[in-house]
């Protein structure tokens, strides 16, 4: 039985652990109470001094108000063909992608996954440039000939929200870590009763990684439905802007619409928050795995 004081001492450092967790927590939940207390509050509310944390009178007309402000039921439906394409595309290429650099031997292996990890490190608004410049010289679209020139490629198309985005390196990176945990037994067996490389990918490894699926596929998904620089740059059409873009009609030089600024951004955080707390388990249990290989 362990001395009185050890177990005291332990006892009064997991209070003073839950503590400091419960108050990180309150700092971390503070600006989403924030935003959704300012979303039902009338402009007299918001612009009061000293602020009033809860509103005088519960405006929830703000919503609707919000939604009648611009074509957001289109600006969300494209978020959502966005990202839904963007996790679908991610998940099979980085998925095949990462199996291959895991459990199959060929020349040059390593260096594609250093070429990987190399792209890892490249800060993603430099590549915002290069990418734009591809799309916008794409030959043969948009009026582009073979050289890409006297069109504008895919500017203001679907190709130019899709493609771009279709497959990043940290998904290759973490589905490799997974796969090149998993025993080479079970590929031999598979092989002895006769199934293929991609049998073995899709029926034997792919079922036993099922937390790197779930964990691409939110951070994917979140990644584009949260983007705001790309489709403002590469659309000029509301039938093709997102929902990011789509908020940034409250906000004009003169004046911020706050209560349907915060409306808007909670309707658009919901989606976040289901699919995270759906997915949190195995979201945890992705990172926890691929940490310690």
């Amino acid at each position: 039985m362990p001395p009185v004081d050890t177990v005291r001492r332990a006892r009064a450092g997991r209070i003073a652990l839950y503590l400091t967790l419960t108050a990180i927590s309150l700092v971390m939940i503070v600006p989403f109470v924030w935003m959704l207390l300012t979303s039902v509050k009338t402009p007299g509310d918001i612009a009061a001094a000293p602020p009033k944390l809860f509103p005088t009178e519960w405006a929830f007309g703000n919503y609707a108000d919000a939604l009648r402000a611009a074509p957001f039921a289109t600006y969300a439906r494209n978020s959502f063909v966005i990202a839904a394409s963007h996790t679908v595309l991610n998940v099979l290429i980085a998925s095949m992608a990462g199996y291959a650099l895991a459990r199959l031997r060929f020349r040059g292996s390593s260096l594609i996954f250093l070429g990987f990890v190399g792209a890892l490190m490249i800060p993603t608004y430099t590549k915002i440039l290069p990418e734009f410049l591809i799309v916008r010289f794409m030959p043969l679209f948009g009026g582009n000939d073979i050289t890409g020139q006297g069109g504008t490629g895919w500017l203001d198309t679907w190709w130019a929200l899709i493609i771009p985005g279709a497959v990043s390196p940290f998904s290759v990176f973490l589905f490799r870590q997974f796969y090149l945990d998993l025993p080479v037994e079970l590929e031999e067996a598979a092989r002895l009763d006769g199934l293929g490389e991609f049998g073995i990918y899709a029926r034997i490894m792919t079922p036993l990684v099922k937390p790197a699926f779930i964990t691409v596929a939110l951070l994917t998904f979140e990644g584009s439905w949260n983007n705001f620089l790309w489709p403002l740059l590469v659309t000029r059409s509301d039938s093709l802007r997102v929902i990011q873009v789509g908020l940034s009609v409250f906000r004009t030089e003169n004046d911020t619409q706050w209560a349907f600024l915060m409306a808007g951004t909670t309707l658009a955080t919901v989606p976040m928050v289901v699919l995270f707390l759906i997915g949190q388990r195995y979201f945890v249990q992705g990172f926890a795995t691929a940490g310690i290989k």
